[in-house]
């Protein structure tokens, strides 16, 4: 991989989800509990009653209508797509047998925690003030992406915790670089708080290290997260109406999704306005 962004870039489009590719494999694989997000118990292996035989969702314009809003923060990375035409080479997990299936749904989460790391990578090699350490970056994304490509077997023993924290180390290094770039000194550092519905109405959070925290229905209506680590933030029902995440990095379309927002809201430019935002939310 070349060291300009523009590759770098080309590699976060080929990370996006094309679910005509895929066999639906999370409407499948994955279990989710009737709560809020879920309209029914579903359990891993079981089909969601809503996939159709040609692997589309039969109610993806009304899933939030139809009590389904889990399944619109959710975000495979292309792992999809990879398991189902790469991985097993276009082969269906309806075809076959039964252990054929079980295996499919089994290394689906693995390549999808693995993408998520391609993600990151990926996007770290975009961002100029991580320079210093973007040939140790390109060398993790290459062996990352390798990983991806391993036999059914070889992805069901991965030990992808261990390879993660191995990938950690760098993605620590360039949030060390970035948020140092904002030329404000120590910036405040909030891994992992409990920000659970805190009151952050026009904060100032310009490069401050949110990795983790907890900020579900949490008011930043007018915050400054320009130049913010959101990596692993839980975002879910926060308000960002108005608020400023411009140069935030590690910041996915899912935390987006999940989170609250308007017209007024600046995002980063890897990351897309959810549909289901409006001026007023």
């Amino acid at each position: 991989m070349r060291e300009d962004g523009g590759t770098a870039h080309d590699r976060l489009g080929e990370l996006r989800a094309d679910c005509g590719e895929c066999f639906g494999l999370c409407c499948v694989a994955l279990p989710f509990s009737r709560s809020a997000d879920f309209a029914i118990d579903k359990s891993a292996g079981k089909p969601c009653p809503n996939l159709r035989t040609d692997s589309r969702c039969g109610i993806h314009t009304e899933l939030r209508e139809k009590g389904f809003s889990g399944c619109t923060v959710y975000d495979c990375f292309g792992a999809g797509q990879k398991v189902s035409r790469i991985t097993y080479g276009g082969r269906d997990w309806r075809e076959g047998t039964g252990e054929r299936a079980r295996q499919m749904f089994e290394v689906f989460p693995v390549v999808r925690q693995l993408h998520e790391l391609l993600w990151y990578l990926a996007e770290a090699l975009t961002l100029e003030a991580a320079r210093p350490v973007h040939g140790d970056l390109r060398l993790a994304l290459d062996r990352t992406e390798l990983l991806t490509r391993r036999t059914p077997e070889e992805l069901g023993e991965l030990d992808v915790r261990a390879h993660r924290q191995e990938v950690n180390v760098l993605l620590l290094r360039t949030s060390e670089l970035m948020r140092a770039g904002t030329g404000r000194g120590r910036t405040k550092d909030r891994r992992g708080a409990d920000l659970m519905g805190a009151r952050l109405k026009g904060a100032d959070l310009r490069g401050a290290d949110l990795r983790g925290a907890y900020l579900i229905a949490a008011d930043l209506t007018g915050a400054d997260l320009r130049g913010a680590d959101l990596i692993g933030a839980d975002l879910r029902d926060a308000d960002l109406t108005d608020a400023d995440l411009t140069g935030a990095f590690f910041l996915t379309q899912p935390q987006v999704n999940a989170a609250r927002g308007g017209a007024g809201t600046k995002l980063p430019g890897s990351v897309t306005r959810p549909g289901h935002w409006t001026a007023g939310h």
